[in-house]
């Protein structure tokens, strides 16, 4: 079968992805990033299962995938097409559909390599939750985080190209092709999504703590703002408002019908339309709770939002605001992204279930930002003992 021969290659290169980089990183776990490619692979199954069950668009990008022949190239564009266009050529080459969501799941799982990276190389202090769980392991192995990047399409995708494109803008003229490629990813799948990125990246820079000269800074933001001319109306044909005169009455309309007709696509629907702000933020961020949980799949994320509930408590104090004034640019970055993408989706999302799939695409900015909050206090305590300890001893 076509399948254990992907399943054989790609065990092959992930044990070489997980070697390169850890000659670079002293500090990687290459034990536990083994233990997560299992962890990811079981939810592979488990997700394989549930389209055995329930409807999936990945069934309908393998049928599309198959019947495109000749016209292959044509679908070199933005949006869902270049999901088909990834998919094209493996299944034009005999590849199963099991084969073909074996290797988008894998690219899930780049993302998770590229994720524990941009966590930890940020945040070298350890941070125990519950007294003694340690916070980014619980982090990288979210169960609903696994779930929606796992299968044939944009999910697993857009997470790879989120990620390397985070873990790269550290060091953006030293990782400048991990830079390119996860830029990419992001705005060939969604290039929405890249704008609120490259609008994070150039506010996190001018109002963030970054080490790196003014002279590369103004390049960074100058090269930023030339990206988004060029591409402004790719981005804004994501919503038909390329031609529009008034972009932010024309987006309402949008939002408003986008969100009808996803409620009415499903029997999950929330009624978002007409809930406040902070409601809406709340719904993307934390729902469904166990009140309001769609089937056997919402109650199990709600075990994930109430612990999501639980890290978003860790910050709401005045501690937090003094962190976040005097934060890194990795900090701010990280957070304009959340925020921005998040108050962008709420507009268009009434379906708890597009909501569970979205959301994932975004978390890990939020997680960031508490990871590095703690860590940072922790660190604090840290010194104040030693310098205590000093007196003491003096």
């Amino acid at each position: 079968m076509d399948i254990l021969l992907v399943f054989i290659v790609l065990f092959i290169l992930t044990q070489v992805l997980l070697g390169s980089l850890a000659r670079k990183h002293p500090f990687m776990n290459t034990k536990m990033l083994n233990y997560l490619y299992f962890y990811h692979l079981l939810f592979f199954l488990v997700y394989y299962t549930y389209t055995l069950f329930s409807p999936s668009d990945s069934k309908q990008y393998y049928y599309v995938a198959s019947k495109i022949g000749n016209d292959w190239p044509e679908l070199f564009e933005s949006g869902t097409n270049f999901i088909n266009f990834l998919a094209s050529p493996f299944v034009q080459a005999g590849l199963s559909y099991e084969s073909l969501m074996l290797i988008f799941s894998w690219f899930g799982y780049v993302g998770f390599v590229y994720a524990y990276l941009f966590m930890r190389e940020n945040i070298p202090v350890d941070v125990k939750i519950f007294g003694k769980y340690d916070l980014l392991t619980v982090l990288l192995f979210l169960p609903n985080m696994h779930f929606w990047t796992v299968s044939l399409g944009k999910g697993s995708v857009i997470f790879m190209g989120l990620m390397i494109f985070t873990y790269a803008v550290k060091l953006p003229f030293k990782r400048m092709p991990l830079l390119i490629i996860g830029g990419f990813f992001v705005y060939m799948v969604r290039p929405h999504v890249m704008l609120f990125m490259l609008v994070a990246v150039m506010a996190g820079l001018w109002f963030g703590k970054a080490k790196m000269s003014s002279g590369l800074k103004f390049l960074m933001i100058v090269a930023s703002i030339g990206f988004l001319a060029a591409a402004s109306n790719s981005i804004l044909a994501v919503a038909n408002l390329e031609n529009s005169e008034n972009v932010i009455t024309d987006f309402e309309v949008f939002a408003d019908a986008r969100s009808i007709g996803l409620s009415e696509s499903a029997g999950s629907g929330v009624g978002m339309t007409n809930y406040p702000l902070p409601v809406k933020l709340f719904t993307f961020w934390f729902r469904p709770l166990f009140v309001d949980s769609p089937g056997f799949l919402g109650i199990f994320s709600s075990f994930e939002n109430l612990l999501y509930l639980i890290l978003f408590a860790k910050i709401c104090n005045k501690r937090f605001l003094r962190f976040f004034r005097k934060s890194v640019y990795m900090v701010k970055m990280s957070a304009i992204a959340f925020l921005l993408t998040s108050f962008a989706m709420t507009f268009v999302m009434s379906n708890l279930g597009i909501i569970m799939r979205q959301k994932s695409m975004v978390m890990y900015f939020a997680f960031f930002v508490i990871y590095y909050f703690l860590a940072q206090e922790q660190y604090d305590k840290q010194q104040q003992l030693i310098i205590l300890n000093q007196t003491a001893n003096e």
